[in-house]
Formats: structure tokens, sequence, C-alpha cells
């Protein structure tokens, strides 16, 4: 019961961030790909009728973190609690600004929210992955699964690490590429004319970085946690994921470069879910590995709910995530197609 529980809350991770990850980068992008008003107003209508719906599957994910592992729930939340202060507040201004850059017809005032709304969108992705970076490396944790952790503490990856360090840097690094990576063909799948052609000019620019950095922290993953290699040894199916994150990272440039954009889009999807699958089957069945006495790491086993519990809270989960899986699809058929010019005016 507690590895169907360790795969819900995966799969409920990796939508969010394939859904939530296409308007996160198309918010780092669309001061670079729009040039006038009409175009970053072509470029929000994309996501203007789904964001806040996106958001959704990062609740359901906490909801299932509530739920089934409680445990970890409360480790996790107060050692990470300035962080994900950060990140709540993050969230707040991107809200903010969607909303409020059209309350008043200035365009001094629309700049200054589409400013604040490119700087949340790549903070946030930043963020989210120092926090997978985090994870992945492990944490001090003590013999009762709590940790306090600095902002930083010597830039190096030991047991008075900080939240950042040279590994956590680079794997937030690689993240915010990637989500820039995906919103780039999002927009490209979902626009015309000139923001097209950027963003699609953008999605080949980047995806040299980001198949480097894929390589570099692939191999320091492996150097940093042990956990990954043993693993793999022990289970080797698990070599499907990285499979399917290179295919979908090689399919992402063919198909982006013949100029099928929705192949290079689903390519992109393809990629988040090899990469986030190899993460949570390098680290399992840790879900907060410790740094240093591997015996003190949080497991999916000594964080879970009885069993009762997670028998009956599937009763609850199974329906609700089909409800959310539903206005997913319904949200997004109804803004199926591309958005012209005109649309943005």
């Amino acid at each position: 019961m507690e590895l169907l529980w360790f795969c819900f809350l995966a799969f409920l991770l990796s939508g969010y961030v394939l859904l939530d990850g296409y308007d996160l980068g198309t918010g780092v992008l669309h001061l670079f790909v729009a040039r006038t008003e009409v175009e970053r107003r072509q470029t929000l209508r994309t996501i203007n009728s789904v964001w806040h719906g996106n958001e959704v599957w990062l609740l359901a994910a906490g909801g299932v973190l509530v739920l089934a592992f409680p445990v970890l729930y409360a480790s996790s939340f107060s050692g990470f609690y300035l962080p994900l202060m950060m990140v709540l507040w993050l969230l707040i201004m991107r809200g903010i600004a969607l909303h409020f850059r059209n309350d008043v017809p200035n365009a001094l005032w629309g700049q200054f929210w589409d400013v604040c709304f490119a700087i949340a969108s790549g903070l946030l992705a930043l963020f989210f992955g120092v926090a997978l970076g985090n994870v992945l490396r492990g944490l001090p944790l003590d013999a009762t699964g709590g940790f306090f952790l600095p902002l930083w503490h010597d830039f190096g990856v030991s047991a008075n690490a900080g939240v950042l360090d040279w590994y956590t840097t680079l794997v937030g690094a690689l993240t915010l590429v990637a989500i820039a990576e995906h919103g780039a063909l999002w927009l490209a799948y979902r626009t015309v004319g000139a923001v097209r052609d950027r963003s699609a000019r953008a999605a080949s620019r980047l995806w040299p970085a980001l198949a480097v950095m894929v390589a570099l922290v692939t191999i320091f993953t492996f150097r940093v946690q042990p956990q990954v290699s043993a693993n793999l040894a022990a289970r080797p199916w698990g070599y499907v994921f990285p499979a399917i994150a290179v295919t979908g990272l090689i399919l992402m440039i063919v198909w982006a470069r013949s100029a099928r954009d929705d192949r290079a889009f689903a390519a992109s999807a393809l990629f988040i879910v090899g990469m986030l699958g190899s993460a949570a089957f390098g680290i399992y069945p840790y879900v907060l590995p410790a740094i240093g006495d591997p015996s003190q790491g949080l497991t999916i086993f000594n964080t879970a709910s009885s069993p009762h519990a997670l028998t009956v809270a599937l009763f609850w989960f199974i329906p609700g995530i089909l409800l959310v899986i539903a206005y997913t699809v319904f949200a997004h058929k109804t803004v199926a197609g591309r958005v012209g010019i005109e649309d943005g005016v």
C-alpha cells in the first residue's frame, strides 16, 4: 500500500510539473518572445484559462502528503519552512501579476506586472529545482526525522550542507532551463506569427544547454547519491526511466526543427516524465535520504499512515483525482488551437 501511495505522489508531482511547467516557462520567456503589448497579451492568452487549474495538482500532492505520509509532511514543511514561504509568496505574486496587469490602462503599470510575472516564474522554477536537488542529495536528518538547513554553508556537499550548494544549484539551473524549454515549445505550439517563430528559435537555442546540463546532473547525481546506483543494480528495469528522458530529449529537437510543434511539446513532456521518474526510482524507498547515516533517512515505510488509514484514504483520493483529471482535460479542450495576434487585442 505504501508503494501505491508513493506512485500516486510521483504521478501528481509529475502532473504538476508538466502542466504548471509550461505556464511557468511562458512567464520566464514572454518578455523575450513578445515585443509589443499585443504580443504579450497573445502569449498570456495561451495560459489565462488554465494556469490556476494547473496549480490544483500541487495542492493535490500536498493532500497526499497529509493523508499518506504525515511524518514526511511534518519533517519537510518544518525543515524547509523558509523556502516554502518564499515559494508561497512567489505563487501569490504570479497570480496577482496576471490579474493586475490589465486593471489600470497605463503602459508602465502593465510592464511592471509583466516583469513581476517573469521574475516570479523564473524564481519558482529555480526554487523547485533546488528543492529537488536537496531531496536527491540528502538532508542532515536527526534521530527524530527533523532537520534544519541554513540557506548555505560552505557551498559543498557535506553533513553541514545548506539549502544551496554546488549540486543543488546545478539541479536548480537545470530545472530553470528545462521549464524555459517546455514553455518555449508550448508557445511555439499554441501561437502563430512572430511570437511562434521567436519561441521556436528560443527552444532551439535552449536545447544544447539543456542537453549539457542533463549530462552533468546525471554524472554528479551518481556521485552524490549512492542509492541511485544501488537501485539500478538491484532493479535493472529502472533504466527505462532515463531511456524515456533521453528519447524525449532527442525527439524534442528533431520535431522542433521540422516545425512539428505539437509533437515537440509532447516530447518535452516525455522528457520531464522520464527525468522525474528517474529521480523517484533513484531514491526509492527513501523520500528524504539522510546525509552521513542512511539509517536515519525517511522512507515510504517509516513515514506512512497506518494500513487502515491508507486503505480508507483511497475512497477519497480516487474520485478526487479522477475529478481533477476530468477538469484538466475539459479546460484544455476548451482552449485548444492556436492563439492569433488578434486574440491578444
